[in-house]
């Protein structure tokens, strides 16, 4: 089925969200002109706070501005916060003191940051929110991130596909989910559970799907997220989650399993081997069989991590929805550049407001990968084409043992 489909059906994507508290309303707004902040000028020190090195993808984050911030002739000083909010803010006051005329923060925390990015701002620098949205202050300049409901649709949309629910899978006897969302201080998890759950929730609604936990029903809300949240996005956590959600399972058929992100992935499929060694990645889920015990459940993902790849590979993953980060540094680098050359840098996409302000956006395409790739999809090996991995390590990824 095609992704359009899935959009018109759910009515979404970035434009006219209506989401309650910790989710900010995205609106078409002013695209920008009254957020320069300062001077800055082509040889300039720009600033990159990075929240952990622990992710593969922020380290090729972090790699990936530097790069193309010094081929456009400025310095670069780049800190990783550990996961630690406190140290991340403690970074950025780092960096604006070391003289950075402009500071790039993918945040550990959206909201906790906010002092130490006003602080930023009131010190001249122009401050630009990296994948995550700085949340509750007016000292956010610009935002480049991917398009974040689509992460969401992607994911519900292969477990709408291998289940075949629009088809009346589950009709006769309720398929089993799992259903988790990312972590509860970052402010594009509930993006990406609103993409899935508006898919998701009429075949709660029919019957055709049930989450055994018991957490999840027909009326459960997107502004619920944070009950099915993983806290720092943890692979460890996500494990315990699921062994209370495997006990609760019992010896039932799991069919689906609703992950926004590989390590959680990665947890889920440690617990359904150690709760059930008769499930096996080599026995898929089979609509035309869903009462087979030992089938494998469909389990999505996201950030195209080693470890997806393998799993992908041998079957273990259905998917992992993939972001090409480059095309982030590429963007952030050409506001940096505008700003330079006395430009006001213009979004034509929708701003999202933060709580304060209505922040001018800039939304880049993901993309999902899957073995065999059908229709927009991309094969696994698209992480080399797009300079995520080398050839020799994905080599490595395919010839890997799954689940470790």
């Amino acid at each position: 089925m095609k992704l359009s489909k899935f959009i018109k059906k759910a009515g979404l994507m970035i434009t006219g969200l209506a989401l309650v508290s910790s989710l900010a309303a995205c609106s078409p707004t002013s695209r920008g002109g009254e957020n320069v902040t300062g001077s800055l000028k082509e040889g300039d020190l720009i600033g990159i706070s990075m929240p952990t090195k622990a992710d593969q993808r922020w380290n090729v984050d972090g790699g990936n501005l530097v790069k193309e911030l010094e081929a456009a002739g400025f310095k670069t000083q780049l800190a990783y916060a550990n996961n630690s909010p406190s140290q991340q803010s403690t970074d950025i006051n780092n960096l604006v003191s070391s003289g950075a005329k402009a500071v790039i923060v993918a945040s550990v925390d959206g909201t906790a940051v906010g002092p130490a990015v006003q602080q930023a701002k009131d010190g001249g620098a122009t401050v630009i929110a990296y994948d995550r949205l700085i949340m509750n202050t007016e000292a956010v300049d610009y935002y480049v991130t991917f398009d974040l409901e689509r992460t969401g649709i992607l994911e519900a949309q292969t477990i709408i596909e291998k289940l075949d629910l629009e088809n009346g899978g589950g009709k006769d006897t309720p398929y089993n989910i799992a259903l988790f969302a990312g972590s509860d201080d970052d402010n594009n998890a509930p993006y990406f559970f609103k993409g899935a759950w508006d898919l998701l929730q009429p075949y709660f609604e029919s019957g055709q799907l049930v989450d055994p936990s018991g957490i999840v029903t027909k009326d459960f809300k997107v502004e619920d997220w944070k009950k099915i949240s993983v806290h720092a996005w943890d692979q460890t956590q996500a494990q315990k989650q699921m062994d209370a959600i495997m006990t609760k399972l019992g010896d039932q058929p799991l069919a689906a399993v609703l992950s926004p992100y590989d390590a959680i992935s990665l947890g889920v499929m440690k617990s359904i081997k150690n709760a059930r060694p008769d499930m096996s990645p080599s026995i898929p889920f089979d609509a035309t069989n869903p009462t087979n015990k030992s089938a494998w459940p469909v389990i999505t993902g996201q950030d195209g991590m080693d470890i997806a790849i393998t799993n992908i590979y041998y079957g273990a993953q259905a998917q992992t929805v993939y972001k090409n980060v480059s095309l982030l540094a590429e963007q952030t680098t050409n506001i940096i550049k505008e700003i330079s050359e006395g430009k006001t840098p213009t979004s034509d996409k929708e701003s999202m407001n933060n709580g304060k302000k209505d922040v001018p956006t800039w939304l880049m395409q993901s993309d999902e990968l899957v073995k065999d790739p059908t229709g927009d999809q991309k094969g696994l090996d698209y992480v080399v084409e797009t300079g995520f991995i080398t050839e020799e390590q994905y080599q490595k990824n395919i010839k890997a043992p799954i689940i470790e």
